[in-house]
This record gives structure tokens, sequence and C-alpha cells, in this order.
């Protein structure tokens, strides 16, 4: 009796073990539209591959992220990142590489999301004050500041940032659990677009004087054509 119980336990474990596996990929990029016809297809999600014969030691390698990077912009950061396209080994295997730059007294990483990937990255020099938001209802923030040797998680999907706190630049690297993460800079993506989201939406969203809605988006670069 007993055997014929394990039995049934192992294959209703069987059983639900195939139905949790049967979800669809994570997407590799934005958005991928069905087409019915192979021969006006443009692209799959991900990349189509190389024959593995004709692969070589570069397809698996990148040089020169020992350098430090220019932050004299606007936020005062620089984000290298090694994605599939940088590194064409990288296919299929979801997983990337970044190394950010910050500058001194105040360089920022400014709140982003990747909408593919959790992020852990490694303090290498300065010091860092870095947060995530956790999703709604709650919205609770979640920070702590990092030194050299200190490692943080950046759950998937959730907004989070980093700031140099330091008097002296501050270099991080990150990996990345997706081959193409992608990085949605909240202030860019919102006063950014292109076209622009109409301001009375972003006035009554962010409870702003519709003036100073159109002073931001006029800061980010928003294409109002």
């Amino acid at each position: 009796m007993r055997s014929v119980h394990f039995l049934l336990a192992f294959v209703l474990l069987t059983l639900a073990s195939s139905i949790a596996s049967a979800s669809d990929p994570s997407p590799l990029q934005d958005f991928c539209v069905a087409i019915n016809d192979p021969k006006a297809a443009v692209f799959v999600n991900g990349k189509f591959c190389k024959d593995p014969k004709m692969a070589t030691a570069n397809d698996f390698s990148f040089s020169g992220l020992n350098i430090p990077r220019d932050t004299g912009n606007r936020v005062g950061s620089n984000v290298t990142l090694l994605n599939v396209d940088q590194i064409p080994g990288l296919n299929t295997l979801g997983i990337s590489l970044a190394r950010i730059d910050y500058a001194p007294n105040g360089g920022l990483n400014p709140p982003h999301t990747h909408p593919r990937a959790t992020e852990i990255l490694v303090v290498v020099e300065g010091t860092l004050y870095v947060g995530f938001v956790t999703s709604n209802p709650e919205n609770r923030f979640i920070s702590k500041v990092l030194y050299p040797g200190d490692v943080f998680v950046f759950p998937f999907g959730l907004i989070h940032f980093q700031l140099n706190i330091a008097k002296t630049p501050a270099v991080v690297f990150a990996g990345l659990s997706s081959q193409n993460p992608g990085t949605i800079t909240i202030a860019n993506a919102v006063f950014g677009s292109d076209p622009l989201i109409n301001p009375d939406v972003l006035a009554k969203a962010f409870h702003l004087d519709i003036k100073i809605v159109n002073y931001l988006q006029k800061l980010f670069g928003g294409n109002s054509e």
C-alpha cells in the first residue's frame, strides 16, 4: 500500500512540475509583435544564432572595463552596460554586466527600473546611498549606505537608484539577470517621452501646476511634434 501511495505522490509531483514549468519565456525586448508569415519576420525574441562551429573567443569577451568613464553630465554618472549587443556570446544565457561610474559629491544614477532583470551590485570605490521602493500599495522605501566591498540587490522591476555621497569618485560593478535587461529612467520616460504625454495628465498625476510640467518636459527634451 505504501508503494502505491508513493507512486501516486510521485505522479502528482511530476504533473505539478510540468504545469509549473509550462510558461512563456521572459521577453528579451519591450515587445515582439506576432506575425503569421515567417518570411516577413525581422527578428525573434532574442537573437538569431551563429553556427557554433564558427564561434570564436571574441564572441565571448570584452576589453576595457577597467577604464574610468566620463561623469561630466547633468546627473554625474555613466553606465557602461555589457549586454548581448556588446558580447554576442551572452545570447540565451540570461545575464549581463555593467560598470557604473559616479562623480564626487552627488553623482547619481537616477531612479529607474529594469523591466526584465534583477540587479546585484558590488561597490569597488566610494560611498553610495542606495535604495529601492516596493510595489503598490505599500510603496515601502528600503535604503542603505554602502562602502567598498559591500553588495546590494535590487529586486526585479522595482524602482531604484544610487547616489555618491563621498567627496571622491565611486565605481560599482553590477550583474543583471537578463542578456538585455532594459532601463526605464523614470523622469526621462515620464517627462521626456516622444511624443509628449498630455501635460494635463502629468499635472493631475503628480499634483503639479501645468507650467511646471511644461518646464520639466522641455528640460527632459520631450518631443511635442
